[in-house]
């Protein structure tokens, strides 16, 4: 059985594997007030644009045209299963799209489901998944089905957000707290939980809110990698693995950044860490 992976353009996955793995990402638009870019943005140009744009930019959903462009291809084919892995049904309703999609094509061979997550998190699914099926190439589709539940269930992400603004775009902070955040230069550590975006800490300082992040990292699960995320904050993501070196400890790092989707929610300079947690 030959297995194609398929996300909305939420997911942020490594070049290498998209690449070695030939996973398909269906694109989102973005748009800066009246600019439109209807297939997306790659990052480095987004965040480009977005450190000189005065209008926060925003995202549409993917239509069902674009999924079933890409299922077309594959439908109902015997030597196929596409495994189709989208964003968290409580950011986005992307899996009805697909789902419809496949209704269209009365489309059998396809297993649609919501990662419970998105950005970093979402692609760590995808790319441990393919390194699964290597490792297990006579895996069945309720096989593999069997993992991404249970991957699913222990995947976590936690990351420290450096301006509020964004999340106070998004309706993830109320004015009043955005404004005192920014005052007392507090660092807002967001996760998430049960398919939100949520602010699970508030902490004063880099330092702390640094630590808060490595200390995470001590309840994951050693036989997974862990993942780097952050939105054009290279500088601050390498110092967050130096500093975290002795918790790492030889672990497999693969680093990884949060695209245009996520970083329009989230804005530059967020920063964190991608983990399974053990059993």
């Amino acid at each position: 059985m030959k297995y194609k992976f398929v996300a909305d353009a939420s997911v942020d996955v490594p070049k290498e594997f998209l690449e070695r793995y030939d996973i398909h990402i269906i694109p989102i638009e973005v748009n800066f007030g009246e600019e439109f870019f209807p297939e997306g943005m790659p990052t480095r140009d987004f965040y480009k644009k977005l450190a000189n744009s005065p209008v926060i930019p925003k995202t549409a959903m993917p239509n069902a045209y674009k999924f079933e462009q890409f299922y077309k291809n594959f439908a109902n084919q015997d030597d196929v299963f596409v495994m189709t892995l989208v964003i968290s049904m409580e950011m986005s309703p992307t899996k009805l799209q697909a789902q419809m999609a496949a209704d269209n094509l009365e489309m059998k061979n396809v297993f649609i489901e919501e990662c419970a997550c998105t950005t970093v998190a979402q692609g760590a699914l995808i790319c441990d998944l393919c390194r699964y099926i290597d490792k297990h190439p006579d895996i069945t589709p309720q096989g593999l089905i069997e993992e991404f539940y249970r991957l699913r269930s222990k995947v976590r992400l936690f990351a420290v957000v450096d301006d509020l603004k964004y999340l106070k775009h998004s309706g993830r902070l109320s004015s009043t707290g955005a404004v005192v955040g920014s005052m007392l230069k507090v660092k807002p550590i967001v996760s998430i939980v049960d398919g939100k975006v949520v602010n699970v800490a508030k902490i004063m300082g880099v330092p702390k809110a640094e630590q808060f992040l490595k200390d995470k990292l001590l309840n994951r699960d050693r036989n997974l990698p862990i993942y780097t995320a952050h939105s054009d904050y290279e500088e601050a993501m390498k110092r967050l693995i130096e500093k975290s070196k002795d918790v790492i400890d030889g672990d497999e790092v693969i680093f990884n950044e949060i695209g245009y989707v996520v970083g329009s929610h989230v804005g530059p300079k967020c920063y964190g860490f991608v983990y399974y947690e053990k059993n």
